[in-house]
């Protein structure tokens, strides 16, 4: 049986790291851990191609921006001859908190561009996607800024195992389908991240020789 993921995001190093590219660090990941081949640029998207448990998952990344990339779905299921119930989309989502995920089968675009334009181009809003929680701690009017910047120092250090735990989630989907799988999935909420706990100052040993306190009352001596 074939799948196609989809991994949303923006092409060019500016965007490498942002929290609007998370579709793509996750299918990078995925790519990594299987050790299988790697991404190569082919027809309206960066391709690679892995199984998992019998199953054939075909990866892509499309090459135009975000607002188009119901275009290279189209084209790669048409390809590829596989129907809307076997892709799965991996998409950032400021609705979600921070690193939680969430599988569905069907919804609406919820404003996020990419998904906005599969559901047009599919003309359909039944198709499985991943959403990956970066929460909407942003001041009033910086959303733009806050989905195209990079993770925060507190957000890196679960970064990599919240995106492990993605990579989980697309093999749970190809191999237990959507409905066990969202059972797996979207049960547990991740834990906020903490800021980075300031070092401790080493304490005195034994032999450090303590000062004795001055006395102040005492009169300079000549």
């Amino acid at each position: 049986m074939q799948y196609l993921i989809i991994g949303l995001g923006n092409i060019g190093p500016e965007y490498e790291r942002t929290r609007h590219n998370i579709g793509f660090m996750v299918l990078d990941r995925l790519v990594a851990k299987q050790g299988s081949e790697q991404f190569k640029l082919d027809k309206q998207a960066f391709f690679a191609r892995t199984m998992h448990k019998g199953r054939i998952l075909n990866l892509i990344k499309p090459t135009m921006y975000m607002n188009l990339s119901g275009k290279a779905v189209r084209y790669w299921m048409q390809h590829l001859k596989i129907p809307k119930e076997n892709i799965l989309v991996i998409t950032d989502d400021l609705a979600i908190p921070y690193g939680a995920l969430r599988l569905k089968g069907k919804g609406s675009g919820g404003g996020h561009n990419g998904l906005g334009n599969i559901q047009e181009v599919l003309n359909s809003t039944e198709y499985p996607r991943l959403r990956f929680g970066i929460g909407d701690k942003f001041a009033q009017g910086k959303q733009i800024d806050y989905v195209l910047g990079n993770f925060s120092i507190e957000e890196q250090q679960d970064l990599d195992l919240n995106i492990e735990r993605a990579v989980d989630a697309i093999f749970q989907f190809c191999s237990i389908g959507l409905e066990r799988a969202m059972n797996v999935v979207n049960t547990k909420e991740p834990k906020e991240p903490k800021p980075p706990k300031e070092p401790k100052a080493p304490k005195p040993s034994k032999d450090t020789p303590i000062e004795a306190p001055i006395d102040q009352s005492a009169e300079p001596q000549a």
